[in-house]
């Protein structure tokens, strides 16, 4: 009687591109766990905890040489880096598309020379789809982004494409629904959960965009970490995927659950700011293809994920 199937990245050479950053720390850590020999590249290391056993290159997307050095001799690549975030984006599209589709063409034809096997992208389900006709949002839905950061996110899909069919190297693009977790800054204006709760733990009142009735897919980032990991090593016929929870949840219903978390009751009075034009309405990820064609879901409750943010942030701030 055989026993299971040896996983595919044990031993295998993997480079985390964007490593410092919370998404990269838990994905670092399932390689890790999967056997996999780790290589991490990024201008910080904010959490140096999140990289034990990681080997570290400090360095910048733009700089090609750097890139080129850190590159060779992987046989996964995965692609985490984005210089903006959807709102900034909008005020420098220039910029936003030179700091993520024109530096990620580059990583392409440096992959392509280096003999890479697969590149795994962190594409975004938040952005790229833009107001949606219906929800949950399928793979195969319009793509009309309302902000530079979803049109570079979707070019550098486009591009992966392209370089499959010209070069056979191989890819993996996944729409990750809105991350949060350990190891999220909540400085950084990336993430409404961590913002929300270092608020009340700060005694600031929690600042809301618009009415806080938009409506959002949030996924805890060890469980991305898991179906960014099982995209490499998946062999299947598909090559975008959408990734979260499948559960939309407002603004609202977030600070309700986050003054739960913190034991500060459900009834937190936030201050409430003017609505931003990039914030579509509702953004609910369509999972079964992932669910289908890898086997993976989420395995982290909403509770869990909130509880274990928070003592992640109550650490931090006690540092």
């Amino acid at each position: 009687m055989s026993g299971p199937a040896p996983d595919p990245l044990r031993g295998a050479s993997c480079l985390v591109l964007g490593a410092g950053g919370f998404i990269g720390g838990h994905l670092c850590g399932e390689l890790r766990r999967r056997g996999a020999s780790v290589h991490g590249f990024g201008r910080r290391r904010s959490y140096p905890e999140a990289l034990e056993g990681v080997r570290w290159t400090m360095g910048e997307f733009a700089d090609r040489a750097a890139l080129a050095r850190a590159v060779d001799g992987a046989e996964h690549v995965f692609h985490l880096l984005g210089g903006t975030t959807p709102e900034s984006s909008n005020k420098d599209p220039v910029a936003d598309l030179q700091a993520g589709a024109v530096a990620s063409l580059h990583l392409l034809d440096i992959c392509r020379a280096a003999g890479v096997r697969k590149v795994v992208f962190l594409s975004s389900g938040g952005t790229v789809y833009g107001i949606p006709r219906s929800v949950p949002i399928h793979e195969d839905a319009p793509t009309d982004p309302i902000s530079a950061y979803g049109v570079s996110k979707l070019a550098v899909e486009k591009y992966l494409h392209l370089y499959r069919h010209l070069h056979g190297l191989d890819y993996a693009v996944l729409r990750v629904a809105n991350p949060f977790g350990p190891w999220q800054d909540p400085d950084r204006r990336q993430g409404v959960v961590p913002a929300l709760m270092q608020a009340v733990l700060d005694g600031r009142p929690p600042e809301i965009w618009g009415d806080g009735r938009v409506v959002r897919d949030y996924l805890y980032a060890a469980d991305a970490a898991e179906a960014i990991a099982e995209a490499a090593a998946y062999a299947g016929p598909h090559r975008v995927f959408n990734v979260g929870s499948g559960v939309g949840r407002s603004v609202l219903d977030l600070l309700r659950d986050v003054g739960a978390a913190l034991g500060r009751g459900t009834d937190l009075t936030a201050t409430h700011k003017p609505g931003r034009a990039t914030d579509v309405p509702v953004n609910v990820l369509d999972t079964s293809l992932v669910r289908r064609e890898m086997g993976w879901a989420p395995r982290t409750g909403w509770a869990e994920a909130l509880q274990a943010t928070a003592a992640w942030l109550r650490g931090r701030t006690a540092r």
